[in-house]
């Protein structure tokens, strides 16, 4: 007990006044109360007989500090009082430390005072699945957060229509308001999911989160992730990625998303996202293509593609790429998005033009799009026969014949 750790203490430290193991110098009450904060206390210390010690022998320290003697009251030869006004929270959650002292130092008696507030209710409960056989779950403590006691929260689960209540073991997995179920979950099965917060004093239960583990699967960024570029057009970057390992067994679908900046810049831009297939062992599905809604890329073996466009010639580009898997075993909703992938960098080729030859400004924007285009259709007569073959690809050989044509003039413009 404390008192004997407070014994202890006086026994090593005055010798010539050690007790025996039996006595008690002196005792506090009340012992180790509960407060909320803003409570006032009066403590008393009474001297056992055994001692011949009096009320005016003795002082109070709280946290090591010796507390004013305006704050004492002798209420009999061998007891003194001191009383405490809006008591602070507890510097500590073990408790703030109340001790009554002799004279010379030495410690008679002691109490821990715990002072702070009950617990909120738990909010924000979000919970996901990596292996469609555990599921992670975390939330906030509250508004407030800090009750300044040791607060213990019961993560709490149990299927919705039977069973019985189901405690979480293994916590703080992913943060300190988490725990993490590795095993045993149904699916195709709704679960009732709830927290519960307890402290000296009092209890808080979080409202109850209806989940199916299949609504909440999650996965692994992406992987393999590979930035490159596209021949010699300056504006364009090709990004390459493997579907997320763990869903390999599983059919499913999943959605993509991309996000690139600048090297100098700390501003991510989001490429927007469409749907992409993914079979298990290496199927056929179908690719997506990003800010370029000519082009489509088939995904073969689970690999994924897509084209960044309108970017800045000349300029290294940082890129990730994050999944959100959905449809899973017929699953209705989407998954949750994974973490984004480490970032990947590439540089567009330089612009080898005229400064100020060919960059339009203000009202000739328009004109200029006009020549572009008439000159694009032009050259497709020439090119192609048919819509048939008209696509992409087309596109992308008349930009870099375009990008050359510029090229072979800024030479002869340069010539004496």
């Amino acid at each position: 007990t404390q008192l004997a750790h407070y014994r202890t203490l006086h026994n090593w430290f005055f010798p010539s006044l050690s007790v025996s193991p039996a006595a008690d110098p002196a005792v506090i009450s009340p012992q180790d109360p509960t407060l909320l904060i803003g409570s006032s206390l009066v403590a008393t210390c009474t001297v056992s007989p055994d001692f011949p010690l009096k009320a005016e022998d003795l002082y109070w320290t709280l946290n090591g500090r010796r507390l004013p003697a305006a704050s004492y009251t002798a209420l009999g030869p061998s007891t003194l009082s001191v009383a405490l006004a809006r008591l602070n929270g507890s510097r500590q959650q073990s408790g703030d430390n109340l001790v009554c002292h002799s004279r010379d130092g030495g410690i008679l008696a002691g109490s821990c005072l715990y002072v702070g507030l009950p617990p909120e209710k738990p909010v924000n409960i979000t919970c996901w699945s990596k292996n469609m056989k555990d599921l992670t779950c975390k939330w906030a403590p509250g508004t407030e957060g800090e009750t300044f006691l040791h607060t213990n929260y019961t993560l709490k689960y149990k299927r919705r229509w039977y069973g019985q209540d189901n405690t979480c073991q293994e916590y703080h997995t992913a943060g300190t308001y988490s725990c993490h179920i590795p095993k045993d979950l149904a699916l195709f099965t709704p679960y009732e999911i709830w927290v519960e917060a307890s402290n000296r004093l009092g209890v808080a239960v979080s409202d109850v989160v209806m989940l199916d583990i299949l609504d909440v699967v999650t996965t692994d960024p992406p992987s393999d992730v590979h930035v490159s570029r596209v021949g010699d057009l300056e504006d364009q970057l090709s990004v390459r990625w493997s579907s997320p390992p763990a869903l390999k067994d599983f059919l499913f679908q999943a959605k993509y998303q991309i996000q690139y900046r600048v090297e100098d810049s700390s501003e991510w831009k989001v490429g927007g996202h469409r749907r992409c297939r993914g079979t298990a062992r290496g199927g056929r599905g179908s690719g997506c293509s990003h800010l370029v809604p000519l082009q489509v890329v088939d995904d073969v073996g689970n690999q994924t593609s897509c084209r960044l466009a309108g970017l800045r010639p000349g300029t290294v580009y940082f890129v990730q790429v994050r999944c959100n898997p959905f449809s899973i075993y017929g699953s209705k909703k989407a998954g949750i998005w994974s973490d984004w992938s480490n970032p990947t960098a590439a540089s567009t080729p330089r612009s080898e033009r005229v400064a100020g030859g060919c960059d339009p400004k203000g009202g000739e924007q328009n004109t200029t799009l006009r020549r572009e285009l008439k000159q694009f259709f032009g050259w497709v007569k020439k090119h192609a026969y048919g819509c048939s073959n008209l696509g992409i690809k087309l596109y992308d050989q008349w930009r870099v014949w375009l990008q050359k044509s510029h090229k072979t003039r800024n030479q002869v413009g340069k010539e004496p």
